[in-house]
């Protein structure tokens, strides 16, 4: 037999893709050839013929009868794979779709045959091959054993990678299924596929890919039984694919297997970066902050040639670098300071030392797998401690010196604390989205449409949460303690609002109080509907893979966590190392970052591959992570493209230029407004950072007045899910109004003292005279609101109401937040024309009428905002504004603000 490449697919955790060269051994023939004959005997099998074929038909179809309410009193699993149900369903006595004793008379035949009365339309002719399948697994009996279902092993599909040089290509896949038994099958007549890119490819229902009129790459899925697997299919954007390719630098295992990929794809990376995109992006990416006019000119003026390597290691041991990322790790853990109401009797502080907990090893560069175990296997006393003692700790904690408090917690246990966070189907989606990556709520419901958990899995997997709890009391023993420490403060008759306030007053006078506290129980076993049986449970399988038994007493994570570690394990280390490369290229290599699915592989899972093991390799060091990646060439690339890689936005090769994120745009506008010194100590110290502040409530942002509305302009993440989501990256009108007008801005250009205007008129010995509009306006609502503000308010309302509805108070409450923040700096719709108070300096006896070294005072400007010097042409414009001003430091004034308000200084490129 002729040797050919074949894909295999592993159904159980642990999955991977490996092509692999085999010799064809006896295959059966797929079902059109062998049921073309009218005359066949052969009687098809229910789960490997019957339910995928009704799946090809789209009989088990969303918008057929693989809805949630079914069709015509008939109701399937979503895409069939739910086999017992589904065949419970066709014998149903009350309305039977098959029947033995006259087969064709059977509703499953006569239906789909008849357009007339099939509300689906005609499905299959009476004489094709479909309704011979049908008719001869219900004459030969109907039968199906629910206790003896054919495992799957693989999926053998060729070609295992499709390149197409012009539109109208073809190929046609073939999928042999592999049974446990080693029966192997052509299947491809009843395998489902999909293209996640037609543009670039089409695939029809019998699996022939058509090249379309695009260039780039994308995936063909196919999904048969419990099997997701999904094809390349490339085709390159120009003549220099392949052998024609030109040389390209590759100094990094990173950029190898990155071009390897562009070599397929006839696309050229871009050129290197220059040093001042290069420093700036950086800071930005690596610490969340604007480089300092100092930093750039030193790192510019440096001539040697490790510089960026200097600069790396330089930046990772900056307390921005520990304070950026654990922003980032608490967005995805969900730290939300309205969801752990009651959890404290001070109220900002579990927010607080979650954030703090995890700067602090991060800053320590803990190994990852035991900062998460420090998270998931949280626990709130220490081996043999009382519930007093406990409760001393806790007080201690939330009096002075906070931070050395923290460093000494081994666990973090507010992970397990949240208001949404207690039911364990809630706990399984969330958790799976933290530390997983993957999006499994789908299987809540129904088989995932695009991976291999079930309804059963779900269950399953929830079950691990069961065995967590809570509690604002304790249990047990340690609940009459907590009753007489009560009766001792004399409070014990207090409820509610009322007790909470007494309790913090008592614990603010440095008394010791009760704190609520997390214990675990034995676990129960969580039903297909989410509820809890009430029955212990003594076994589960962790999304359809490794089996966990439980011995008594044991906490029911720890088998989890164990799951997680090892080198097996297909999302812990592969999650988090996309995380980290999505931050640094706009895009995941699985993208988005918190969907590791199998309908949505990775763009180069050669890279993906090597750098979640090279991860593993170096326990779980998050700085060499770090490092691999921005080492690379293909992060310092330029975000300046070439006629080849113009339009791709998943190959990287070239910079993405991406907005700030909120709490950096923030961040930045208060550094490039700041003076030298304010700047130095900005970069030293965290106080006052947008990128520090711990939680996501309104609550935490009101002790920074400067970044609350800012923050939620540009779109900081509210942290209500898990989700990559939560977080806002789109551009608005309001961000632009902003940054031209808005109060915060031009409080932080004519600040006093800590200014960088205010420090060029005192080293000129120039008056502050025309001290910026802030300074003018009488209240919050003087600034003038964007075009659409009476469109925007109303679509604000129109939200609210359907929110509140829907009965998401959560969501009412944000966004009558956000209504009111409007109206403080704008006011009402109907006062939307109020005219912009204008200032009158025209007659100020400082004015300077012409200015010496302006140039080096525009060269300043751009510095501390773009990162680079002005070119000619810029720093002449500039120049010349300053010098015409009537005003001087009004002139530099409005340099500084036109480059605040450019686009280059809102975007990472």
């Amino acid at each position: 037999m002729k040797s050919r490449f074949l894909i295999f697919v592993g159904l159980m955790m642990g999955l991977s893709l490996i092509a692999v060269s085999l010799e064809a051994v006896d295959t059966v023939p797929p079902l059109p050839s062998r049921f073309s004959d009218a005359n066949i005997d052969e009687v098809p099998d229910f789960q490997k013929h019957v339910v995928p074929l009704l799946s090809r038909l789209g009989c088990n179809g969303r918008a057929c009868h693989g809805s949630f309410q079914g069709r015509g009193d008939f109701r399937l699993s979503l895409f069939g794979y739910d086999f017992a149900a589904d065949f419970k369903e066709l014998n149903d006595p009350d309305s039977p779709r098959i029947d033995t004793a006259d087969s064709e008379d059977s509703l499953l035949l006569t239906m789909p045959t008849d357009a007339d009365i099939h509300g689906g339309g005609k499905r299959f002719d009476p004489a094709g091959w479909e309704y011979r399948v049908l008719h001869n697994w219900i004459q030969g009996g109907a039968a199906f054993d629910g206790d003896n279902v054919a495992k799957l092993t693989r999926l053998e599909i060729s070609p295992t990678e499709i390149q197409f040089s012009a539109t109208g290509e073809a190929e046609q896949l073939t999928v042999v299924a592999v049974w446990q038994d080693g029966l192997r099958e052509d299947v491809t007549p009843l395998v489902r596929f999909t293209t996640n890119d037609d543009v670039i490819a089409a695939v029809d229902e019998n699996g022939l890919i058509t090249a379309g009129s695009g260039t780039g790459d994308t995936h063909v899925v196919v999904a048969y039984d419990k099997a997701v697997v999904p094809i390349p299919v490339l085709r390159a954007v120009g003549k220099l694919a392949g052998r024609r390719y030109p040389k390209v630098e590759t100094p990094t295992r990173v950029d190898e297997l990155v071009v390897e990929k562009l070599r397929k794809l006839g696309i050229v990376p871009a050129a290197l970066s220059t040093d001042a995109e290069f420093l700036r992006r950086l800071s930005l990416d690596l610490t969340g902050t604007l480089p300092t006019a100092t930093a750039v000119e030193d790192f510019l003026a440096d001539t040697s040639k490790d510089k960026r390597s200097k600069k790396i290691d330089a930046l990772l041991e900056t307390p921005a670098y520990a304070a950026w990322w654990a922003t980032k790790l608490c967005d995805f853990t969900g730290n939300n300071d309205q969801q752990l109401t009651n959890t404290s009797p001070v109220r900002n502080a579990p927010g607080e030392i979650w954030y703090r907990w995890i700067e602090q090893r991060l800053a320590k560069n803990m190994p990852y797998d035991e900062l998460a175990a420090g998270i998931i296997l949280a626990t709130s006393r220490k081996p043999n401690q009382s519930y007093v003692d406990y409760c001393k700790e806790m007080t201690e904690l939330h009096g002075d010196d906070r931070d050395h408090k923290i460093s000494q917690m081994e666990t973090m246990p507010y992970y397990w604390a949240r208001r949404e966070f207690r039911n364990p189907p809630e706990r399984a989606i969330s958790f799976a989205y933290a530390f997983m990556g993957i999006r499994i709520q789908c299987a809540q419901c129904h088989k995932h449409p695009f991976d291999v958990w079930s309804k059963q899995d779900f269950a399953e997997f929830s079950s691990f949460f069961s065995g967590v709890v809570f509690g604002n009391t304790p249990v047990g023993e340690d609940r009459t303690v907590y009753q007489n420490m009560l009766k001792d403060l004399g409070i014990s008759k207090l409820r509610g609002g009322e007790l909470r306030r007494e309790l913090t007053n008592k614990i603010r006078a440095g008394e010791t109080v009760p704190f609520p506290m997390l214990y675990t129980r034995a676990p129960r076993k969580v039903d297909e509907n989410g509820r809890s049986s009430g029955s212990p449970l003594q076994e589960a399988s962790i999304l359809g893979g490794n089996v966990v038994r439980f011995e008594r007493g044991q906490d029911v994570r720890e088998p989890l966590m164990q799951w997680l570690r090892s080198k097996e394990n297909p999302y812990f280390a592969k999650a988090f190392v996309n995380r980290v490369w999505a931050n640094y290229f706009n895009v995941g290599i699985v993208d988005p970052p918190d969907d590791l699915s199998l309908a949505n592989p990775p763009s180069n899972a050669a890279l993906l591959d090597y750098l979640t093991q090279g991860f593993l390799d170096h326990d779980f060091d998050i700085k060499w992570l770090q490092r691999e990646i921005i080492n690379s060439r293909t992060y310092q690339l330029s975000w300046q493209t070439n006629e080849t890689n113009q339009a791709d936005d998943r190959n990287f090769s070239h910079q993405v230029p991406r907005r700030l994120p909120a709490e950096v745009t923030v961040d930045a506008i208060a550094m490039a407004t700041a003076s030298d010194q304010e700047a130095q100590r900005l970069h030293a110290e965290m106080k006052g950072r947008a990128i520090s502040i711990a939680s996501s409530s309104e609550r935490f942002l009101q002790g920074n007045n400067s970044a609350t509305f800012g923050l939620m302009v540009f779109g900081r993440s509210t942290r209500e899910s898990s989700c990559e989501c939560d977080r806002s990256d789109d551009p608005t009108l309001l961000q632009t109004v902003y940054l031209q007008n808005d109060q915060d801005v031009y409080r932080l250009l004519d600040r006093r003292n800590t200014g960088w205007l205010y420090q060029v008129s005192q080293e000129n010995k120039w008056a502050m005279t025309g001290v910026g509009r802030a300074n003018n306006s009488s209240n919050s609502t003087s600034k003038k609101p964007p075009a659409n503000y009476a469109q925007l308010m109303q679509s604000l309302e129109k939200r609210i109401a359907y929110s509140r509805k829907q009965g998401n108070a959560a969501l009412v409450k944000s966004l009558q937040e956000r209504r009111r923040m409007y109206v403080q700096r704008f006011g009402p719709p109907n006062s939307a024309d109020q005219e912009e108070p204008v200032e009158d300096n025209s007659n100020d006896e400082n004015i300077v009428r012409r200015v010496l070294g302006a140039d080096e005072i525009v060269k300043q400007a751009y510095l501390r905002t773009l990162s680079r010097y002005p070119n000619e042409q810029e720093l002449a414009k500039c120049v010349k504004y300053i010098n015409e001003s009537e005003d001087t430091i009004n002139g530099v004034r409005g340099v500084l603000w036109a480059l605040l308000n450019t686009k280059e200084f809102v975007v990472n490129h």
